[in-house]
């Protein structure tokens, strides 16, 4: 029973009140918010945790043990650690600034200084040519969010990174974080310095236990990550946002009031011709020459002319910086796919925008311009997303569960919100299995608002 006013229901009008009824199919860590404008950016979000049916069984599933005899882990205590981004700004003054200047909140851009410090270490001429790219195309390598902490608080639980929101302990015992992403616009990397994180769900869905140092974390992706602090020391959660203007902060600790060393900020990355699908030649392309390359009309500012897969790139920023890092290549869904048919039927969809103009899309067509796409209750669908921009989507298909795969086709882990890397190409497995209408859209509230947002009708055969 979903609530996307316009698709599967009218919207809660002022002193109305209305019940949802709906059956609960797996357990796990999910989360809530309103679907109307920008309500969401506005603090109507919170989590939702769902016990398993019975003690041990698999979450997703309400099982035992799957098919190759693990179980999911277990913890002596858990804590919800709820990543969101809050503005005292009128979300929809946000949203006029970034229509008439798209980078408004960016104030990393590139400088003098900047150019002469890339000449003195890849030498003049590449220094140069990647400058001239990025004129060219009018964009800027630092565009990694439209809306910054400039704009910005960061919040852990509610409370701003002073604030230390703080998660109790015992020294020696298991804590599982059911961390969840309930921000509007960001993206954070997430690591807690002292202690390794045992990766054991992803939307929900139990994985294979995996052990990083740092996870990358979009808008409405979740993940349950299990620690176990043997000193009654105090651990920083730090959550940086991608483009580090900022980070949410909380505290593990065996009492109340300690506070652990937080962190600076890491430096700025910078996007390249590879995260834009391009290769050193294509970079150095004639005005003319792009001319020729495929285009969608006056709302598309970019095309990917060389994607790859790219699962287990942990991504821009997050590179050789001498942590473990989590990638989608890591994960693996307990119990296989829920459906093992093969595809039927492929849809492949480009992700699109104009940065100047700031409208979103998918294949050059914004929402109002585009028609449903159709699915057949009970078919096995493949899903190929092409980034075709400089900037990450996490796209969300509401309703139906979206099985990652590998470009060779093998299954990967099950989620309903797919983070796709620029310049990436990957796909995934859907099986229609739910009639009416669904919204599909990306998880950055904006750039849904500004057009990258689908219906999807599954229909009787």
């Amino acid at each position: 029973m979903d609530g996307v006013p316009g698709l599967s229901f009218n919207g809660i009008a002022p002193g109305e009140t209305f019940v949802y009824r709906f059956a609960v199919n797996q357990s796990g860590t999910y989360w809530y918010h309103s679907h109307s404008r920008f309500q969401e950016q506005t603090g109507l979000y919170g989590p939702i945790v769902i016990e398993p049916r019975t003690a041990g069984s698999a979450i997703g599933a309400d099982a035992g043990a799957d098919a190759g005899g693990m179980r999911p882990v277990t913890a002596a205590h858990e804590h919800v650690i709820l990543l969101s981004d809050w503005t005292d700004e009128d979300p929809e003054r946000i949203y006029r600034t970034l229509k008439l200047q798209s980078d408004a909140f960016n104030f990393g851009k590139p400088t003098a200084a900047d150019f002469w410090r890339d000449a003195r270490e890849r030498g003049f001429a590449e220094a140069h040519a990647s400058r001239r790219m990025w004129s060219r195309m009018r964009m800027s390598p630092t565009d990694l969010l439209d809306v910054s902490g400039h704009a910005y608080t960061y919040l852990m639980n509610g409370l701003p990174p002073q604030g230390n929101w703080t998660g109790i302990f015992v020294p020696g015992e298991k804590v599982r974080l059911r961390i969840i992403n309930g921000s509007s616009m960001s993206i954070f990397d997430l690591r807690i310095p002292g202690l390794e994180l045992s990766v054991v769900a992803a939307d929900g869905q139990d994985v294979e236990p995996v052990t990083v140092d740092e996870l990358r974390i979009a808008a409405a992706e979740v993940y349950d990550v299990v620690v176990e602090p043997k000193a009654a020391s105090a651990y920083t959660v730090f959550a940086q946002a991608l483009d580090r203007s900022g980070f949410a902060r909380g505290t593990l600790a065996p009492r109340s009031g300690m506070r652990g060393a937080v962190p600076p900020l890491e430096a700025r990355a910078h996007l390249t011709a590879t995260d834009m699908g391009m290769s050193a030649a294509m970079s150095d392309m004639s005005a003319k020459d792009m001319a020729g390359l495929p285009h969608y009309g006056p709302t598309v500012d970019s095309v990917a002319m060389q994607t790859a897969s790219r699962l287990d790139d942990p991504g821009v920023g997050l590179r050789n910086n001498g942590r473990r890092v989590l990638t989608y290549a890591d994960l693996h869904t307990l119990g296989g796919p829920i459906d093992t048919r093969p595809p039927g039927r492929e849809i492949e969809l480009h992700l699109t925008g104009h940065m100047a103009r700031y409208v979103w899309s998918f294949n050059g067509q914004k929402f109002s311009e585009s028609q449903p796409l159709l699915f057949k209750l009970g078919e096995r669908l493949r899903i190929t997303l092409v980034n075709d921009s400089m900037m990450i989507h996490p796209i969300h298909l509401h309703g139906m569960w979206s099985e990652l795969e590998t470009a060779d086709g093998r299954f990967l882990a099950r989620k309903h919100t797919v983070m796709v890397q620029p310049g990436q190409r990957l796909s995934y497995l859907v099986t229609a299995d739910a009639l009416g209408s669904w919204a599909y859209h990306c998880h950055l509230l904006y750039h849904m608002e500004a057009g990258m947002f689908r219906e999807v009708r599954v229909e009787r055969a």
